[in-house]
C-alpha cells in the first residue's frame, strides 16, 4: 500500500504563488509516475502536471507557463510551485502515484488539499 499526504495549500490572493508538497510512503517501487490534479466544484478531475522517476514532466497544454511539477526521488516528495495564481486556479489539488503491481497499473490517491486564489 501506499499513503500521500498533501500540504502547503491555503488562501492566496490572485498573483501570488504557492507550492504544494506531498509526501509519499509505504511500498513504492523505483519505476512510477507522480503527478497533481484537481478538481474545482462542479467539474470532473484534471490534470495538472506528471513526472516520471526519472524526471520527465507532462503538461497539459492549459498548464503550461505558471505551474512547475518536480520531485525529491530520496525523499519520495513530490512538489508544485502555483505562481501568478487565478481565481479560476481554486480546486482541492490531490497527490496521484501511478505504478505497476502485478501487471497492473495502480493508483494511489492523497485526501488532496485546498488552494483558494480570492480575486
Amino acid at each position: 500500500q501506499v499513503q500521500l499526504v498533501e500540504s502547503g495549500g491555503g488562501l492566496v490572493q490572485a498573483g501570488e504563488s504557492l507550492r504544494l508538497s506531498c509526501a509519499a510512503s509505504g511500498r513504492i517501487f523505483a519505476i512510477n509516475i507522480m503527478a497533481w490534479y484537481r478538481q474545482a466544484p462542479g467539474k470532473q478531475r484534471e490534470l495538472v502536471a506528471g513526472i516520471t522517476n526519472v524526471g520527465h514532466t507532462n503538461y497539459p497544454s492549459s498548464m503550461k507557463g505558471r505551474f512547475t511539477i518536480s520531485r525529491d526521488n530520496d525523499k519520495n516528495a513530490l512538489y508544485l510551485q502555483m505562481n501568478s495564481l487565478k481565481p479560476e486556479d481554486t480546486a482541492v489539488y490531490y497527490c496521484n502515484l501511478q505504478q505497476r503491481v502485478d501487471d497492473h497499473d495502480v493508483n494511489y490517491w492523497g485526501q488532496g488539499t485546498q488552494v483558494t486564489v480570492s480575486s
